[in-house]
């Protein structure tokens, strides 16, 4: 059993496919800082699932490019307009493929109803270099983007 997830209004409900998410993200650049309406945002990787085909109605999708070139697909509710996903477009298998091995899921942590102080003492705090509040003492960290992402490529 996996983590329990929901937006803010519970219309949209999921359960990731595994009961701690791969690796966590505090992102403190100016695009998480507005997207959260806060000090960052919280990204939780998990391997690739999708929404239950139930809430196809209920999901918006803003698309934006990153500082990076990229096509990103943000996942929100349409009626609480919370975020919930995000993706990466030249990452996500085409309509009626499989995805591949390494395809992930990328959840915002807020919408995650077991994320704890204890999982978040591992978070890796990326673009830095925006940050309006302290880094946590020890925490691995980068002024920009972390060398490697995506917890199920290989390291070579």
């Amino acid at each position: 059993m996996g983590m329990k997830g929901r937006c803010q209004c519970s219309k949209i409900e999921f359960t990731t496919p595994t009961e701690e998410p791969l690796a966590l993200y505090a992102c403190h650049c100016t695009e998480c800082q507005h997207q959260s309406s806060s000090a960052h945002g919280i990204t939780a990787i998990f391997p690739y699932f999708e929404l239950p085909e139930s809430t196809t109605d209920l999901v918006g999708t803003y698309t934006r490019t990153t500082l990076k070139g990229r096509q990103m697909d943000c996942i929100f509710c349409k009626n609480c307009g919370a975020r919930i996903f995000h993706s990466f477009r030249d990452l996500m298998p085409a309509p009626g493929e499989m995805p591949g091995p390494t395809a992930t899921t990328n959840v915002k942590g807020g919408c995650l109803v077991g994320l704890d102080k204890e999982m978040m003492k591992g978070a890796v705090h990326i673009w830095t270099q925006h940050a309006i509040v302290d880094i946590p003492e020890g925490a691995e960290r980068y002024e920009r983007e972390p060398p490697q992402a995506n917890p199920l490529e290989s390291k070579s």
